[in-house]
Formats: C-alpha cells, structure tokens, sequence
C-alpha cells in the first residue's frame, strides 16, 4: 500500500475549509477538495515534492503533480486572473521539479488586498489519484511548511463507476432552454450522463460541474443562449457527449416554452400605506377566511459525529427513506405538476456531488445531519449568489430536502399541518413538500413573506387553484393568528382583520362569482344559443384523457382542439401508432360520441422533442415546426394520421393542421391522409382543416378554404405573428391582445374566406374563452367556440344573452378601435348595460 501523502501550508496565514471560500466553484468542491488559505505574507510555496505541470499566464495560479500522480491546484486569491499577471511573480517554470517549501509564486499581497475580489487561497486535490483526505487541519494560523492536509491510498469511498482515463472529447453546446440549465433539465442530463462511464463536465464562464450533479449544474448559471463547454474522457466519451448534447440542444420539451426569467429580482412590494400588505401575484384568485400561521421549527444538530462508519451509515439510510417516500409520492401523484417537483427533488438526493461534500465532512468527524446540512448549505449559497431569480428560487427545493432528510435522521416524521377548514395560510417561508402535504380543498388561499413568482411553491398553487400570493416581505409577521384576512391575489394584496365596508363589498365579490359559476354550471349541459335562437357550439381543447373526461361532464359540446403533444413530449422514443391509437381512442369515448378535432402534431419551436433534435434556430417560432416538421418527418405523420383514423367508428375524428401558410402544405398531408385511408380501408371523406395561426393563413384563408373541410383560429399564435411580439417576452407579454384591432381584422378576413366556401370557422386559441372577445367573434362570423374546460359553463350563460345584430354593431365599432385597451372598454361597457 502507497504511504501516506502529507501536504503542507504553501502559505503563511489563516487556514479553513474550502466551504468557506466565497465562490462556489471552490466551495462546493467543483474542482476538487482542499483547504483555503488567508495569506499574511506574499510567497507561495511548494506544499510536497512535485513536478509544475502548469503555470497560469495570468502567474496567480499553477499546478502540481507528485509522484503518485496526485494533482494539485494552488490558486492566490479569487478573480486574481483579471490583474493579468500584475503584481506576480513566477519563479518556477512548467515541467520543473520542485521539492517542498520550495518558491513558486511571489505576489504583492498589499495590491492583492485593495485589487481582488477576496485573499482566499485555495489548495485543491483536482485529482486525488486513488487517494482520500483522512486528515486536515484547518481554523487556526499556520505558518507555510506546516502539515495541513494528510491523505491516504485505498480509503476512498465507493462512488458510481467512472473512468478517469481513455478517450477525451470536448464540443460547445448552446442552451435552448428558456430558463437555462434549472432543476428539472439538470436532473434529466444527470440521469443521462450516469448512463455512461465516461466523466462529463460543464465549463462556463471560468466554472465547472460534473454532469452527474444536478446541483452542480444549476450554480452554473448557465442560462438561454449561454454557451458551454462540454469535456469527456473515458471509453465511451464520444457516446456520452453525443447523448447529452443531443438531450440539451433537443430543449428537452422546454425550449422556449416560457419567458426567460428576468435577471432581476422581482420589484419589491409597495410601501404598506393603506393598510395593506402587498407582494407579487403567485396564482390569481379571491379569498376570505381564516389567517393560519405556519412556522417552520428549527431543525437542530450535532457538529460531532459518532465515528465516521456510524454517521455514513445513518446519513445512508435517511437517504434511503427520503428517496422511497418521494418514489412512492411520484408512484401516486396523478398531477403532472406535482410528479415533475418530486422528479427534480429525487434527482437533487441523487447527486453524488452532494453526498460527496456531506461524506467529506463525516470523514473530517461530523455528525450525518451536520454534514448533510453543510453540504446543502453551500449549494443554498451558490444559488442565491445567480442574478437569474428562476434559479435562486430554485433554493427552497434544497432546503425542502435538507429538512426532510434532517428529519429522518432525528427519527421526526414530522406531522401535517393542521388547518381549519378554509384558512389563509401565512408563511414566512413555505417549501414545496408542506405544500403537497395540506389535503386538497382545506385552503382558501395562500400569503409566502418570502418566495417568488415561478418558485415550485408558487407553481403549486396555481395548479392547486388556490389564490396565492408571495414576496409580501416581513410584514406578514404582524397579522395576528386567527384574524379574518382578504386576499385578494388578482391585486397581490392581503388586508388583515378588514372593517366592515371592505369585508362586505369582498363578500359581495365572492358571492357574485360564486351565484354566475353556479348557475352557469346548472346549466352547462343545455346547448349554447343566441337570442335569436343561433346556436354556438362550446367544445373544449383537451390535452390529456383527464380533461376529456372534465370536459364531457362539464358540458362540452365536444372538443375542437385536441393537443398532441401530451403524447410526444417529456420522453426520449416517439410513441407508436398502436399507443396513440389507444389513448385517442379513449379520449373519443370519454366524449361519448360528440365530435373530436385532433391536430397534428405541432413541435419543433417552442416544443421540441429530445428524439428529434432539431439544428439549434436563431428564431425558434419561425423554424421547423408543425406542418414544416410533419412534412420533413413523413414516417413521423403517417403514423400519426393511422392511428387518428384507426378511432372507432373509424373515420369519426376531424383532423386539424397545424401552422399552415400556404396552400401547398395543405395539400401534401391531404395526399398523405388519403393513402393511409385506402390503406387502412377507411371509407368516405375524413374532414382535414387548418389552424389559422400565421398572417399568411388569415390572409388566404378563401383559397385555403377551396381545400380544407373546416378552418380554426389559433389566436395565440395568431396574436404574436401578427404583433411581431413574442407573448411570452416579460416585458412585452402584458401588450399581446388578441382585441388588438390588427388581429380582430386576421379573425374577419379569416371567416370571410370560410363563409366564401361555406365553411365553418372557429376560434380554438385563448380569446375564445375570454368573455370580452365572445360577443366580438361572434360579430365576426365565428360559428363555434373550443376553450378550456372550465371556462365552458360561464362562456355558455354569456352566449345564451347575447343578440346576433348586438354582436355585429360591437364587433363593427371593435375593428375601429386603434388599440385592444379601446376594444377592452368598449367590451366592457357592452357587457355592463352599456350598449
């Protein structure tokens, strides 16, 4: 067995744990392990016998590598490389044998101290070579030549099978993602990179994190559009870079499918001068009840541990339990929200890099909760540390983990809250797992001091429906427990114990909602018609067999949107045609036989697939999406379009295509519809109509119409085209209007070109289920409606009091509005008794 390998100070000074260097690629041991050094006097030191196998151009940094082929990093300061070698001195050479205490760096420690960003000086075991710090001395003066650091052969843990020699390979990958590496794509590239034996690492802006550490891989920062380096050695090196480079640059079903998260911390809240307490809107909503106080107790822990075997094995086992109880909420969570928090969170249990940290510091005699609460400490740090605020908020995820596994370890199952029915629930801070705990229908709403808007938390919450509100700031903590409490989440306030007038005109409010849902929902299964008698039809767009099933008891007429893409996204293989031909067919029988639109399907843009990766595009929107893609997939669409056709009774379904602009386009997938129904044995017609998304398609819907059987507005879609603004910009979205008077002229021309052949045309995009629009389309000639499934029931009490000429003389006046804010108030003011 290979001696001991003893190293000593390089420096003269102050030495600590690495975790306390204020920059994470130190502190969190992306580079390696080590210790760090305040200097006192200005020349660094061999710290053992060694061979100089680099040293930096900028002269701050170089490495060393003994005879046992342990690797080591000396670095003077932090963000010294920007001085550019000024004030250093090199007085060793690469390939220089150097024995301990030898000079190898003279440095000007009083220029260190007013130039760079912090003195720390790291030494760092980059790569250990077989070897494990058993021993280090740190929080005391040393002077350079003492012993700091003792490592030992053949004691390293067991980690995942990795090969550290072999093959290299490095590529640059640009990050499609509009939020950038966050947690749901870092623990899908960890997953993927474990599959290799190849060690994978991520550079970006002077940092590194192994692929393998989901944790890791977020403190990068790395955003959209950011570039990174990609390096890998080992055996099957080329195959590993391959797969998580096509996983990245496929968007991973994310690309572009939200707004990049502004670098900025959201505004803080507006001064309290009214009484009110104001945040940031989570999930929108009105609420009176009950204020409920969650505090979260402090968790203590030893620092000492019981003999490192003792403290592995107990950090081990809670690991374990935490990991079975979120496999086991994954097993049962029905909501696709809900399975995503749970996915990320068991990738982030599953970090080696995290388990490493926490097994370095048993080794050095900390207790398992001590180290495990260190380790996920400094990642908390380095995230909070990011501009990006989507990341930062990333932190209450880690800490929801830190708890739960803190908790196993001090045998604490930790009961559930106890809530009244109906209460406000006030939390200084509220983590994901307190959240999923409360039963379904005990809140009313939700106030966070802390949090964000597009925290887990806040995620939550709007797939709960619960009103929310986050980012109030401390003055949550003044409103006594039990007071009655408004939140009225719309305006991002919570007033406390309001007087009378203020808690009756709230009452008012909930109470007149709550009169409209309910007789719109008595009525919900009665046919949609005008005063004249005009019957509208109210379908549902549906993207899964649960909404079908809503739907169809919530009154749907049917559906006129059936997304696909439920079926193609979040999966590494395409489904095939017998899978899609089950699920549309269930689907078609939870409507019971009412008609069914299924589009095509429409990825590429802002959905890709990781399957297909597509060459990354500058302008994703306007690339290889819908049709396009479709069209350059054949095998893709030919399956697609036999399984539509294989629903019973065959040939029931409508078949929609999406992103048409031209006529051609059209043309090819009806080619491509006829030969599956020939070959399939399908008689008769089969209705294909076109989505109405693109300018080019509104402007030519009478030729289109000379083609298609149907044609539906994608108003969405439309509205960005047409406005040349992306909605989910996060400046630009609040000015998307589908009442702009721009759009409102596409949505005329558009039923024009239908009635022309005698078509019928719908509106399947946001403005159908908004009761501003409804009168207005149906001014324009829109002859049937397809929204979200809950907003069916009030869309069709709307419909039933409306008049055709009263719609036609509001839509005329709408189209001669100059902005969608006129067209608003103008709606407005129809539906209020005002025209």
């Amino acid at each position: 067995m290979a001696a001991d390998l003893v190293l000593l100070s390089p420096l003269d000074g102050w030495v600590s744990c690495l975790t306390e260097v204020p920059d994470p690629v130190f502190a969190q041991a992306m580079l390696g392990d080590g210790i760090a050094i305040d200097p006192t006097s200005g020349m660094l030191r061999a710290p053992c016998d060694a061979v100089v196998t680099s040293v930096h151009a900028a002269r701050h940094a170089l490495s060393l590598r003994t005879a046992a082929g342990v690797e080591i990093l000396l670095h003077i300061g932090l963000e010294t490389v920007a001085l550019g070698g000024e004030g250093f001195e090199a007085k060793v050479a690469e390939g220089q044998a150097v024995r301990a205490g030898d000079p190898l760096i003279g440095f000007d420690l009083d220029r260190l101290a007013r130039r760079a960003a912090s003195l720390a000086s790291p030494m760092v075991i980059t790569d250990a070579a077989g070897f494990t710090i058993v021993e280090r001395h740190a929080d005391r003066l040393v002077s350079a030549g003492d012993p700091v650091l003792t490592l030992s052969a053949g004691s390293a843990a067991e980690g995942p099978a990795v090969a550290s020699a072999g093959p290299r390979a490095q590529r640059t990958v640009v990050v499609p993602l509009a939020h950038g590496l966050h947690a749901r794509p870092a623990a899908r590239i960890a997953q993927c990179a474990a599959a290799y034996r190849a060690e994978v690492t991520f550079a970006w802006a002077g940092r590194e994190a192994s692929a393998r550490s989901p944790v890791g891989l977020m403190t990068l920062g790395l955003g959209h559009g950011d570039t990174a380096t990609l390096s890998a050695h080992g055996s099957d090196a080329e195959d590993a870079l391959a797969a998580i480079a096509a996983l990245i640059e496929g968007g991973m079903g994310e690309a572009r499918t939200l707004a990049p998260a502004p670098a900025l911390k959201p505004p803080p809240p507006a001064p309290n001068t009214d009484g009110l307490l104001r945040g940031v809107t989570a999930a929108p909503g009105l609420a009176i009840g009950v204020a409920a106080r969650l505090v979260r107790a402090e968790l203590t822990v030893a620092e000492r541990g019981q003999g490192a075997s003792h403290e592995r094995a107990a950090l081990t086992a809670a690991l374990a339990e935490v990991t079975q109880q979120i496999a086991q909420g994954v097993a049962r969570e029905q909501d696709p929200t809900r399975r995503a928090i749970l996915g990320a969170h068991a990738a982030f249990l599953d970090d080696p890099t995290l388990s490493g940290e926490a097994e370095r510091l048993i080794a050095a005699g900390k207790s398992a909760g001590y180290a495990w609460r260190a380790a996920v400490g400094g990642f908390v740090d380095a995230l909070k540390s990011l501009a990006d605020r989507r990341m930062a908020e990333r932190v209450d995820d880690l800490i929801d983990l830190e708890r739960r596994v803190l908790s196993v370890l001090a045998g604490d199952a930790g009961a559930d809250p106890e809530l009244p029915a109906g209460a406000i629930l006030l939390a200084d801070e509220l983590l994901p797992s307190q959240l999923m705990a409360i039963p379904a229908g005990r809140l009313a709403g939700l106030c966070v001091g802390g949090g964000g808007p597009t925290s887990h938390v806040a995620i939550l919450a709007a797939a709960m429906g619960i009103p929310a509100v986050v980012a109030v700031g401390p003055g949550l903590a003044a409103v006594p427990e039990g007071a009655t409490v408004i939140l009225d989440a719309d305006a991002a306030t919570l007033q406390a114990s309001p007087g009378a007038p203020a808690l009756e005109a709230a009452q008012g409010r909930l109470a007149a909602r709550a009169a409209r849902r309910e007789a719109a929902r008595a009525a919900s299964r009665d046919p949609a018609k005008l005063a004249d008698g005009t019957r509208v039809p109210v379908l549902a767009n549906l993207g899964s067999l649960a909404e079908a099933e809503a739907a169809a008891a919530g009154g749907a007429e049917g559906s006129g949107l059936l997304r696909t893409e439920f079926l193609f996204l979040d999966r590494e293989t395409a489904p095939n045609e017998d899978e899609q031909a089950r699920q549309y067919q269930a689907i078609a029988d939870a409507l019971g036989g009412k008609p069914l639109v299924i589009r095509l399907l429409d990825i590429g843009g802002d959905k890709p697939v990781a399957y297909l990766p597509n060459t990354p595009e500058d302008n994703p929107a306007l690339g290889v999406r819908g049709v396009r893609l479709l069209l350059r997939r054949p095998q893709l669409l030919r399956a697609q379009l036999r399984a539509i056709l294989r629903v019973e009774p065959r040939g029931r379904c409508s078949i929609m295509v999406p992103m048409v602009s031209r006529v051609s386009e059209l043309r090819a997938v009806r080619a491509a519809l006829e030969e599956a129904r020939r070959e399939l044995g399908v008689e008769g017609r089969v209705d294909l109509g076109v989505m109405i998304e693109t300018p080019a398609a509104a402007m030519t819907a009478d030729q289109l119409a000379q083609e298609a059987d149907f044609l539906s507005i994608g108003t969405n879609d439309l509205t960005q085209y047409a406005l040349a603004m992306d909605r989910g910009h996060p400046e630009l979205a609040a000015e998307v209007d589908g009442l702009d008077p721009a759009v409102l002229r596409l949505i005329r021309r558009t039923c024009e070109g239908g009635a022309s052949q005698a078509l019928p045309t719908s509106v399947c995009g946001g403005l159908a289920g908004d009761p501003a629009a409804i009168p207005i389309l149906i001014g324009l000639g829109v002859g049937k409606l397809s929204m979200a499934p809950a907003a069916i029931p009030e869309a069709k009490a709307l419909i039933r009091t409306l008049s055709s000429e009263a719609c036609r003389r509001l839509a005329e006046a709408a189209l001669a509005e100059t902005s969608a804010e006129g067209v608003r108030a103008l709606s407005d003011a129809f539906l209020n008794g005002g025209a």
